[in-house]
């Protein structure tokens, strides 16, 4: 019988994997979701999978309705926002604190990420891992690096319609962005290092219109209804 730290180890492994791949759409909004055919596709029993869904309907990432089913929950603009709003306020913040020497050796990681985010061919979640990395540098030049978990914890659906923006038009445009903040924070212009990031930061919500018009089933809405579950993965 496995042991309390390898069930632990289990559900830890069963989550991460589970949110990987509804941040990374692998698994789209609207998509159904069987214990048991999570559990036999990850080789574990239903027990870490069914404790992984509550910790990721905690999260609003999956809803589950009684006598239904569990569901990957559709993208809430309201949670979208509110993602937004603590990204905005930790980054910025963080712009305020940077020192007057910035440390050489996170401005040349930070340089070598931006060449990297200029490869041809790049894919979409090449370049959001290159988003993420570059973020939490601008971070890390302020002293402020931990607050990135924080971010994180609370950007689901944020990472969820950013990658359907990527999606929709290319890398190079968010590129150009970074390196103009980038530009501005190595010139020490605080007040334009400012600008550019909040300009940044919600662009996303300029692509999410664009895709909630094209795509509006992958939102979610006010007048939801409880989810009618077929032998297909998206809700009715």
């Amino acid at each position: 019988m496995a042991g309390p730290d390898r069930r632990r180890t289990n559900r830890r492994v069963v989550y991460e994997t589970l949110r990987r791949r509804v941040l990374t759409l692998d698994l789209p909004p609207g998509s159904a979701l069987s214990e048991n055919e999570l559990a036999a596709a990850l080789g574990v029993s239903r027990t870490p999978v069914r404790e992984s869904l509550i910790l990721l309907a905690e999260e609003g990432l999956v809803q589950v309705f009684p006598q239904v089913g569990s569901f990957v929950s559709r993208v809430d603009p309201d949670r979208v926002a509110d993602a937004q709003f603590i990204r905005e306020a930790v980054e910025l913040a963080a712009l305020d604190d940077l020192p007057a020497d910035l440390d050489p050796g996170l401005v040349a990681d930070l340089r070598g990420n931006l060449a990297r985010q200029r490869e041809p061919g790049i894919d979409v979640e090449e370049f959001f891992a290159l988003d993420e990395a570059f973020h939490h540098g601008l971070l890390h030049l302020s002293s402020h690096g931990r607050a990135w978990s924080t971010v994180v914890s609370a950007k689901g659906h944020l990472d969820r319609a950013r990658r359907l923006g990527l999606e929709a038009s290319s890398p190079a445009v968010f590129a150009d962005q970074h390196e103009k903040i980038f530009e501005a924070v190595l010139d020490h212009d605080l007040t334009r290092a400012r600008s550019t990031m909040r300009h940044h930061l919600r662009a996303v919500f300029e692509d999410i219109e664009q895709i909630r018009e094209r795509s509006p089933e992958l939102f979610a809405s006010n007048t939801q209804a409880v989810p009618v579950r077929r032998n297909v993965v998206v809700w009715e």
